[in-house]
């Protein structure tokens, strides 16, 4: 059985006094919310730390203003899954709530969290002793990608559901900061690096997330994964797409699962504009997808079929928001 190593658990009461004493304590200390993710790489010793910073003081309140909408960062990913305001304006981010890991999990993680959820690799998600028996890997204790040896970077894959979705509406992310706060689009929050893949500052704490619904925008979110629940994507297709009757004004496609951040996919956006919405229109935007798309083998199944199932989950997220008034939650496994 796999133990948590001791630490202290320290309790600010609010983002100021916690992003405070991240700055005092340095790489000793982690914030944590839900833990989902955390605490099983504490126990895999994955992270080498002797203080928690808990995040529990976090509102868990959904600010409905119409077309705008303020999540609070302590939302728990099962409440932004149900919630009605959500689910009518921004149905796609509500889906990807809705298929994060399994629903126990989703009682507990946030939708913070979720946006900060670390890069995941099969050489580096295993017990310290395999990690060792295998010489360690470049992202800890090694000075190698066992995945690609002959690269200086590592490769592990960004595996967030919700940060794609964020991005693809055009979100924007609230960090609180031992001397202010800020606000900065989604999709400066990550760099395409498997070990520093969060952008913002170490000791800023995320406490919201703004979406601003745009006029005849519609969204959708599919997964691929083995199966039906817990599973982290192999592949998954976040879309927003603007409706000028049938034809496409703008459309913006993030991928996820597929590279150490949300890829986005600008040429297959540009394509779709002005086009109007039909499947053989869909069907070449989502061969321009999946074009960037570059699976390696630290993933589960093999990459080469990955690869290729990235057009289908791009194709079908586009026939989702463009055929229907709000996007149904979808979810692929492996036949």
């Amino acid at each position: 059985m796999l133990r948590l190593p001791r630490f202290r658990y320290l309790r600010p009461k609010t983002a100021r006094e916690a992003a405070s004493m991240a700055a005092e304590l340095g790489t000793r200390a982690m914030f944590v919310a839900g833990g989902t993710d955390l605490f099983p790489k504490l126990k895999r010793r994955q992270f080498e730390i002797d203080t928690l910073i808990g995040l529990d003081f976090q509102s868990r309140e959904i600010h409905d203003g119409g077309a705008a909408c303020v999540i609070d960062a302590g939302v728990t990913l099962s409440a932004a899954s149900r919630d009605a305001h959500l689910n009518a304006m921004f149905p796609g981010y509500a889906q990807a709530a809705g298929l994060v890991s399994s629903p126990p999990l989703r009682n507990a993680g946030t939708i913070g969290g979720n946006l900060c959820v670390d890069t995941r690799c099969n050489y580096y998600d295993m017990t310290y002793e395999w990690r060792k028996a295998a010489g360690f890997c470049l992202k800890k204790d090694g000075d190698i990608c066992l995945v690609a040896p002959s690269s200086p970077r590592c490769w592990a894959v960004s595996s967030s559901d919700t940060a794609p979705m964020a991005m693809a509406l055009d979100g924007w992310v609230i960090l609180a900061g031992p001397d202010g706060d800020r606000e900065l689009p989604v999709a400066a929050l990550y760099r395409d690096d498997g070990i520093e893949y969060m952008a913002k500052r170490p000791t800023e704490v995320v406490t919201g997330l703004r979406l601003t619904a745009a006029p005849n925008t519609r969204s959708a979110y599919v997964k691929l994964r083995r199966r039906g629940s817990i599973d982290f994507p192999i592949a998954g297709a976040a879309v927003a797409v603007a409706l000028d009757g049938d034809t496409i004004a703008g459309c913006r496609i993030v991928l996820s699962g597929v590279a150490s951040h949300p890829l986005e996919v600008p040429a297959a956006d540009e394509f779709l504009k002005g086009k109007r919405a039909d499947r053989e229109i869909l069907k070449e935007a989502a061969d321009l997808a999946a074009k960037p798309a570059k699976p390696l083998d630290n993933a589960d199944l093999s990459h080469f079929w990955r690869k290729r199932m990235v057009h289908v989950v791009v194709e079908q997220a586009l026939e989702i928001a463009t055929t229907s008034t709000r996007g149904s939650m979808v979810k692929l496994s492996q036949q």
